[in-house]
């Protein structure tokens, strides 16, 4: 079985090419704006513009072509509608071209799915961090439940929203992580409220600091107050559920400071740490072919409006039927 998957939730292109055994390509495509943040019109003008020669390229990174494939996966769900729209749109006209069964798949599962297969955890505590995601997922009862998440917005988007007022093109997490390397302590508010976690008071204080502090100490001081915000939720997630894997997912797992906090929290309560490498931490389409083989082969049944995007469908609305 040949799936290719399509992912196009925001500012990444990705197709990929797998078959159950293995990911045979992995092709991604970023929109960059000149500045400022994601616009969606761009981004979907974008994907629009490179979504043949992406597709191409991983189909001969594989080496087959589109009658080979057996299955068509696409990200339907949470995202930028713009761009959800385009990723839908071509995911269709491939089906309905090669006559094969077409897969909607929710990207925030797929983040699981892929590092459960790439690391090999068998039922982890998912710390999922991405630009507009910020969840502590744990598989219970039949589906992925959400045991905590932001209040406001993602980590990855707060990060990028600092990144912006201090005058750092997009994506800034790359370069706040560096300048974070020579920075100091700097106090900052610690925003954790039960099992949640929020951000936008956090942005707002580092706004204000910007004009009395260096800029590196500021980049350090936001790197060790919210990444322990998400190392101390999801300590309490894996007593709760009572597991002994943390995953760590989404674009801000590239970040090897929150990888470091991870792995020793998960040492001193004697858990296993697993990340993917970065090519699968980012949105990728290899994740969306995974979980659309894994969908496929477990018989999930669809209705007309699954095929339709879903910008806010939830993790945990989602019914897993293949675990």
């Amino acid at each position: 079985m040949i799936c290719l998957g399509i992912e196009s939730t925001a500012h990444t292109f990705g197709v990929s090419v797998a078959t159950r055994e293995k990911i045979l390509s992995n092709v991604m495509d970023s929109y960059k704006p000149k500045k400022g943040g994601i616009h969606p019109r761009e981004a979907s003008e974008h994907h629009a513009r490179v979504c043949t020669d992406v597709i191409n390229e991983s189909l001969s990174k594989a080496g087959l072509s589109h009658k080979d494939l057996d299955l068509i996966a696409f990200s339907n769900a949470p995202g930028i509608g713009h761009t959800l729209g385009v990723g839908a749109v071509v995911a269709r006209t491939l089906s309905k071209t090669l006559n094969k069964p077409l897969i909607p798949v929710n990207h925030c599962i797929a983040h699981v799915e892929i590092g459960r297969k790439i690391t090999g955890c068998i039922d982890p505590v998912t710390l999922y961090v991405s630009g507009a995601n910020t969840q502590i997922i744990a598989y219970q009862g039949g589906y992925y439940r959400v045991f905590a998440e932001t209040l406001d917005m993602g980590a990855g988007n707060f990060i990028d929203s600092f990144a912006r007022y201090s005058g750092i093109p997009f994506p800034g997490g790359p370069v706040i992580e560096k300048l974070a390397e020579k920075g100091g302590y700097v106090e900052l508010p610690y925003s954790v409220k039960g099992m949640d976690v929020s951000f936008t008071g956090i942005l707002t204080n580092l706004r204000n600091k910007l004009r009395t502090h260096e800029l590196k100490d500021l980049c350090y001081s936001m790197q060790e107050h919210v990444f322990a915000m998400l190392v101390e939720v999801s300590e309490r997630a894996l007593a709760h559920c009572q597991k002994n894997e943390l995953l760590l997912a989404g674009g801000v797992a590239s970040n090897k400071r929150l990888r470091e906090m991870c792995k020793v929290m998960c040492k001193e309560r004697g858990a296993e740490f697993f990340v993917p490498k970065k090519e699968y931490c980012v949105d990728n389409g290899a994740m969306i072919a995974v979980l659309g083989l894994l969908m496929h082969d477990a018989g999930v049944k669809f209705k007309k409006s699954d095929y339709l995007i879903s910008q806010r469908q939830r993790t945990d609305e989602v019914m897993v039927l293949w675990r």
